[in-house]
């Protein structure tokens, strides 16, 4: 098996990653892209503290990411070696976590905020994309999305954004930006637009590592 082709997936809190990537995966099947996502890979502590504790711990550094396996898996599928991931649930005590089965594939999506601040893992991609949304915008989504799937009050994540979120995006994701191969505007909520971005680079990808014409 020829070396997978490995893209970065970078971009702060609210950016809509998700999206992006969700409309991504539709353009491949399973065979051909498999996807790790650095949110996976934080250190369980969450569910030891209190409320307030949880408000005040800062998720959002590098430190909070086990980041020796995050790379062990990477290097993995690029040996063509599949392993088990227990799904991160947030700390969200409704959610029951999966295991999740990856496998290698010819293109492998590195996604998560600090890919590009962990050297291994930045020397290991062939393509990096960076999405950005101004700052009330971003500011929206993260405040709906903690409201809706966490179970934050909009107290505690704005605390989080203003005292968090913020002074790391600017510290250990923002230096980052200019390196990378694309840089994607995302303030639309016009689901269109990041689907016409996103065909175009799969049928880049297609072409490149797929070998279509």
């Amino acid at each position: 098996m020829n070396k997978p082709y490995v893209i970065g997936v970078a971009g702060g809190s609210g950016s809509g990653k998700t999206f992006f990537l969700k409309c991504f995966l539709e353009h491949f099947s399973a065979d051909e892209v498999c996807l790790v996502s650095q949110d996976d890979y934080y250190f369980p502590v969450g569910h030891t503290m209190t409320k307030e504790e949880n408000k005040e711990y800062n998720f959002d550094l590098p430190s909070t990411i086990d980041h020796d396996h995050f790379e062990s898996d990477i290097f993995k599928l690029l040996n063509n070696e599949s392993f088990m991931k227990q799904e991160y649930t947030f700390n969200n005590p409704d959610a029951i976590p999966k295991m999740l089965e990856i496998k290698p594939a010819p293109i492998i999506i590195v996604e998560g905020l600090f890919i590009m601040h962990f050297g291994k893992i930045k020397d290991v991609l062939d393509m990096t994309i960076f999405i950005e949304a101004d700052e009330h915008i971003a500011l929206q989504r993260r405040l709906k999305r903690d409201l809706e799937e966490r179970g934050y009050s909009n107290e505690d994540a704005y605390y989080k954004w203003v005292n968090h979120v913020v002074p790391a995006y600017k510290e250990h994701l923002l230096p980052y930006r200019d390196q990378a191969d694309k840089i994607i505007q995302n303030n639309t909520q016009v689901a269109d637009d990041i689907i016409k971005v996103t065909e175009e680079i799969s049928r880049e990808l297609r072409e490149k590592v797929l070998g279509e014409r």
